[in-house]
């Protein structure tokens, strides 16, 4: 847990909770104690986080929930209804993997935020993501979040030798039209699950920025972030 973050929620300040556990294994991900071994890392018990939660409501806008991915929590929505009992918003990180526990949460209103990576397009997505991924899970996850009027934003982190301009391009044509684009910069920490890409030069601001502005002519919001 961290206890505070002033980057996790758009707008407001947030404790951040992780989650232990991934069904992906995205090579580049910086959390790889809590994706490969999460039995090793301290847990903080769930009446801790309440507590904390609790106490720190009156200068918290909200809670993060991240990982790993946190919609593999069998507890999550019981988790997230408690922590609505403290009148805080709700932000998801999710790799949308799983639209049967999003859209369940989507129904009982609990999130007020969700941010869901696109690894990159399709085509590339068991490359970039580690794993085979249900496509059609992806699209169901993505068509749930623009039909819902929770605000929301998809992401995808551009890694040097995994994704190249016309990779973004496209994905950028696969949600074409969404309320909100994220281009993340990739950043080459010793803890990512692949110790090669350590050595990686991240692209330059510059570049992503005029990938940002070829996605705009599928998306009229574009942002970066992490440089």
């Amino acid at each position: 847990m961290q206890k505070v973050s002033l980057l996790d929620l758009p707008g407001g300040i947030c404790s951040t909770i992780f989650t232990g556990g991934c069904n992906l294994r995205c090579p580049y991900c910086h959390n790889r104690d809590l994706v490969l071994n999460p039995g090793a890392i301290p847990e903080v018990k769930v009446e801790e986080v309440l507590a904390h939660l609790e106490q720190k409501s009156s200068m918290l806008d909200g809670v993060c929930i991240s990982g790993g991915e946190p919609t593999l929590q069998e507890n999550l929505l019981d988790f997230l209804l408690e922590i609505k009992k403290l009148n805080l918003k709700i932000k998801l990180d999710t790799n949308g993997t799983r639209p049967e526990v999003v859209g369940k949460l989507l129904e009982k209103d609990v999130l007020d935020y969700v941010a869901m990576d696109v690894k990159g397009p399709l085509e590339k997505y068991s490359l970039v993501a580690g794993k085979d991924v249900d496509q059609g899970k992806l699209k169901e996850t993505i068509s749930l979040l623009e039909s819902s009027t929770v605000r929301h934003e998809f992401r995808t982190t551009v890694v040097p030798g995994l994704l190249k301009e016309e990779d973004i391009l496209s994905v950028a044509g696969e949600i074409a039209g969404c309320r909100c684009y994220v281009l993340q910069q990739f950043h080459p920490r010793p803890t990512v699950i692949d110790p090669d890409m350590v050595s990686l030069r991240p692209y330059s601001r510059e570049k992503v920025a005029a990938m940002a502005n070829l996605c705009r002519e599928h998306i009229e919001a574009v942002q970066l972030r992490g440089f």
